[in-house]
């Protein structure tokens, strides 16, 4: 075990369904003890209390708070794990990066690009470990097709990357309701807009709304494209292209795209994405993944397995299968929701960060690395909300030429919320 030498006090904010599942794989590989938890959710939990009481070592329930804040009071935290809604991410984390703790932040780090260079800029200033839960970049047959496939050169010169996600994230509509008693209504929304309770929103479904996160392309684009550059060492892209919108499920209550096409110019190399909430994709067994093209050969990569095709007839296939631990730990066979071909990967990236942690270091997925990849997502929907290509300059960390687009850098707050900036973390 990493640092075992030294037992890790852990609070979560968040501990819903990916905050457990989160947690539980930390607590299978460092013995930690979790202190506390805060959610506006009394129900959600309450709940998570009390599974953590069951799977962690001393059977200690954790002291449980409605809001964060009054949780980083206590100052007794090492590491905090953050997996709220996005756009409560930025807040969190800044305060919990000055209440001298290192984090696990869920993807995206932020809802918007400022918010996510506050959150570095916070980070390098108090010297704080972040790794950000882009956990391909420690899924093994992942690690393995870099490796042996991408970095050996066997796709020779690669010209595009094709990431994609085809699967229904479409419900039909749902009228608003009265607030449960169990829920802080007002502190859930936080930054946000305040608007009706909706139980599509909550719990769970907030993604699929524009006021708490970026949709399909902040979910599961930042995924793929983290590891696209990744695995071929790329920084910013200097142009972005994107288009779409709802397209077919016009009456649902989601107001993020349905269909969205993106393109990011990384020099030589494109890197295009399509999604669509209907429909089926070209491959069932990969529906959520990349393909490398190259001129030597064709590298496909999901969370589930990835196949090399090489151009030469006499060449060799290479395929490879997500690594299941589930003998290993047995937790994973009952838990419920938990992603088990993901479980590993989690693990790993959970030492990894105790490691970096251990060594004052930078993670696999760190902050910055966070940050570009979430910014990168961001682009492309100010560039389809605008209609047009932007061109982004990272010296300046901005748009280059185009104030309409700068003015989308960074999101209103509600108030009393004050947005973070990186000059005054």
């Amino acid at each position: 075990m990493i640092a075992a030498e030294s037992k890790k006090r852990v609070g979560v904010i968040g501990p819903g369904w990916y905050g457990k599942a989160d947690l539980f794989r930390l607590i299978q590989v460092a013995p930690v003890e979790v202190v506390s938890l805060a959610d506006p959710d009394r129900r959600n939990l309450e709940a998570a209390a009390e599974l953590v009481s069951q799977r962690q070592a001393s059977k200690q329930k954790p002291r449980i708070y409605k809001d964060y804040r009054e949780m980083l009071k206590e100052k007794d935290l090492d590491l905090v794990l953050i997996a709220t809604p996005d756009h409560w991410h930025a807040l969190a984390a800044i305060d919990a990066i000055k209440a001298g703790c290192d984090l696990y932040l869920q993807k995206p780090i932020s809802a918007d690009i400022i918010e996510g260079q506050a959150i570095l800029a916070a980070a390098r200033k108090y010297n704080r470990v972040v790794q950000v839960g882009t956990q391909r970049r420690s899924t093994p047959h992942l690690i393995e097709a870099k490796d042996e496939i991408i970095r050996s050169g066997k796709l020779g010169k690669i010209g595009l990357v094709e990431v994609y996600c085809y699967t229904g994230r479409r419900t039909t509509p749902v009228p608003d309701k009265p607030v449960p008693d169990y829920l802080d209504w007002d502190l859930w929304t936080g930054p946000a807009p305040m608007l009706p309770y909706n139980e599509l929103a909550h719990p769970g479904g907030w993604r699929n709304f524009k006021e708490y996160g970026n949709g399909i392309m902040g979910d599961m684009c930042i995924h793929m494209l983290d590891m696209v550059r990744w695995m071929m060492d790329l920084g910013w892209p200097s142009r972005v292209s994107s288009s779409g919108g709802i397209l077919v499920h016009k009456n649902a209550k989601p107001n993020t795209p349905d269909t969205q096409l993106a393109t990011w110019d990384f020099g030589d190399l494109r890197v295009a994405w399509t999604h669509r909430c209907y429909g089926q994709g070209p491959d069932p067994d990969y529906w959520w993944g990349a393909n490398f093209y190259g001129d030597k050969g064709t590298l496909k990569a999901s969370v589930f397995r990835y196949d090399y095709i090489p151009l030469g007839k006499n060449a060799p296939r290479v395929h490879k299968d997500v690594t299941y631990e589930l003998e290993q730990y047995p937790e994973d066979k009952t838990e419920p929701r938990l992603e088990r071909h993901v479980a590993p990967a989690i693990r790993y990236h959970m030492k990894d960060l105790l490691a970096a942690i251990a060594n004052r270091s930078k993670p696999v997925a760190d902050i910055e690395q966070g940050h570009i990849s979430t910014a990168s997502c961001i682009m492309a929907n100010i560039s389809l909300e605008l209609g047009r290509s932007l061109i982004w300059d990272p010296a300046k960390h901005q748009f280059a030429g185009d104030a309409e687009a700068n003015k989308r850098l960074r999101r209103p707050y509600r108030k009393p919320w004050i947005h973070p900036e990186p000059g005054t973390v």
